[in-house]
Formats: structure tokens, sequence, C-alpha cells
């Protein structure tokens, strides 16, 4: 059975960078490390492996995903909450220093209306694929600080993704599913799973665990928290779907915190530290075919 919104869900045995402006691409930062031992900011003796975090998080008060990798990008768990005090026991009993979060949601936003650059850049590089980012502002929360912010505050994270990983401080970045999938798998369009009724969304579902399946270094299969979420998405409920899907984004997430750490030039900055931004994979250059909606004509002829 899906674990209630509302409860933390965990398995019982989980066990200074250089900036490149790319040419012809304005907003988007491509990054080497500064680093002599090959990867980004590794201290010398650090024994501990670090772990990665994908946060899926709700803006407000909705369910928020999580899942956790481990230093070779091994999925080890993952899991639901709703409140900030669920997070942080869940973050508490992950077993290891977190070397960086990615986190699904506005993390930095200073603007007090309109597109951040950052979603403008998105929807440049990756709009003609059906992954354009929704617009974040002040006003959007109420001019607060956003959700994201706050728990960075308050777990002590840096959120300048040009802060070194390893240098003793968890780097918190922000990050979009939707078009790390269409670079990292080659995807034509956006995977279709967010929307509609259950039988439309459950092929989209269908991909997105085949995809996720299909990345060496995750060994999803090895989880058993992933063997349930695969049952629960070959064959779902009323209402299952909703309580996995947060949960599967948070995987990805964790998946690219865990590339931004090991794999460098993998993903790339689009806006700025202090206007705020997304980090994803860098512009696709396969054509975008966007498919017929469902009950068109084309799709008619073509089913």
């Amino acid at each position: 059975m899906v674990g209630h919104a509302g409860e933390c869900g965990r398995s019982a045995d989980r066990g200074p960078p250089v900036r490149e402006r790319a040419a012809g691409r304005p907003g988007v930062d491509r990054r080497r490390r500064a680093s002599s031992s090959g990867g980004r900011g590794r201290l010398a003796g650090v024994t501990t492996p670090a772990l990665h975090v994908g946060l899926d998080l709700a803006w407000s008060t909705g369910v928020t995903g999580l899942a956790v990798v481990d230093d070779a990008g091994h999925l080890l768990d993952s899991g639901s909450c709703r409140t900030d005090d669920e997070i942080a026991a869940w973050l508490a009993g992950v077993g290891g220093p977190l070397a960086v979060v990615g986190v699904d949601a506005p993390l930095v936003v200073p603007n007090a209306t309109g597109q951040r650059e950052a979603e403008r850049a998105i929807g440049r590089a990756f709009g003609a694929y059906g992954a354009s980012a929704h617009t974040a502002n002040r006003g959007t929360f109420g001019g607060a600080d956003p959700r994201a912010w706050r728990l960075a505050e308050r777990f002590g994270w840096a959120t300048d993704p040009a802060t070194p990983v390893g240098a003793g401080r968890t780097v918190c970045l922000e990050v979009y599913p939707h078009p790390a999938l269409v670079a990292l798998f080659g995807l034509p369009y956006r995977l279709d799973y967010k929307k509609g009724p259950r039988e439309r969304r459950q092929p989209g579902f269908a991909a997105l665990v085949a995809h996720l399946e299909s990345v060496p270094e995750l060994r999803v299969g090895e989880s058993p928290r992933w063997r349930h979420l695969r049952a629960v998405v070959a064959d779902p409920g009323p209402g299952d779907l909703d309580r996995v899907e947060d949960e599967l984004d948070a995987v990805v997430c964790a998946h690219l915190a865990w590339l931004w750490h090991h794999r460098p030039g993998s993903l790339v900055v689009y806006g700025s530290a202090a206007g705020g931004y997304v980090v994803a994979p860098p512009p696709p250059a396969h054509p975008a075919v966007r498919p017929p909606r469902p009950g068109s004509a084309r799709a008619a002829v073509s089913g």
C-alpha cells in the first residue's frame, strides 16, 4: 500500500569554479571544476562517503517526495512527507553527510514580478520539448521567501552553485526533472505523466520507471522501496499515481544531485546565483517532436 500523505515513509532496510558563458545561449553557464583531485572540491582525508538527496518539494503544503543516493549513485531509499519537520526527520535518518541536495522547487527568487532569467533560459532550451519552467516570483509566495530557501537556511545549505562540493558544506541546487529527462534520455518531448485520468498517465509513469531503471548508477532494482513503486505503477489503483509521483520525481532530483558532484559538464546553470537559477543538462541537440493530442484526428489515424 502506498504511504499516506503526511507520513514520512522510509523503507525498512535502506541500507572557486570558472564560469564560461555558453556561446549563443544567454543565461546558460558552463562550469569547470577548480579541483586538483578531479572531483568538485573534494577534500583530502575525507573518507565518509557522501550522500546526495533529491527533494520534489511542494511549494506550500502539499506532499514532498524525497530520495537519497550514495556516493556511487545507487538509490538507497525514498519516501514522502508533508511538513518541514518531517523532512528534517527524514534527512536526519539517511545515515551520512549530504554532499548535494537537488530541489525541484523555486530556490533563489529575488524578482517581485514576472519571470526569472532561469525560466526564460530553460524555455529557450527546452520549450520546444514541452519542458518550460513555471514562473516564480515573490508574488507567488505572498512576498515571503520560498519554502526551498527557508529549508536551505534552516539546514545551513549553500545555495550558490559556485560552492565547491566537499568543502564542508552541503550544496543545495534548484533542479527540474522535465528538461533533465528530455536531455538525459533523448526524449522527443516531455513524458506525459502529470495530468489527466489514470489511463492516460500510466504509460508515462511506466516510461519514467523504465528510463530510471536503465541508469546503471542508480541500481534501482536493488531497492525494496523501488520494487514497491514499480508494482504500484504497473497496476495502479485510484489515487495511487498521485501518491508515487513526487517520490519518483525525487529519484530524478537525487540523480541530478549526484551528477553535479561526479559528472562535470553533464549539467549547466541556467540563470545566476543572484537572480535565480535552475541546474539542468545542456540544451539538447536532437529534434523535438510534439506528440498528437489525445482524441485528435492524427492520434486516431496513427493509433
